[in-house]
């Protein structure tokens, strides 16, 4: 019945399998991730009370387009990257910190 010619498309499915695989694996929930960080940060509001993904706590005094005033103490604030704001204080965090190295 077969005489060793395989089929082209079924040499293909393996690679579809695993390309399909590898989408709802990977790709899928690190678009969700990205999805759910942006919406956060979007959804800022000044006088919440933050943390950073350094670990520096504070509360926010001002938003920018990609930056936020953040007070750590009386009369001290330091401007810093809207991606730097981890979460809300109290809350698990949103964004991941960065792994030192």
């Amino acid at each position: 019945m077969f005489d060793g010619v395989s089929s082209p498309l079924l040499n293909i499915v393996p690679f579809v399998l695993i390309l399909g695989i590898f989408y709802f694996i990977i790709l899928l929930p690190t678009k969700r991730k990205q999805k759910q960080v942006q919406e956060f940060l979007d959804g800022l509001k000044v006088n919440d009370k933050v943390v950073l993904t350094s670990g520096i706590y504070g509360q926010i005094t001002r938003l920018g387009e990609q930056s936020v005033q953040v007070q750590i103490a009386d009369k001290v604030r330091i401007e810093v990257a809207r991606a730097a704001v981890g979460g809300i204080q109290g809350q698990p965090p949103v964004v991941e910190p960065a792994n030192p190295q």
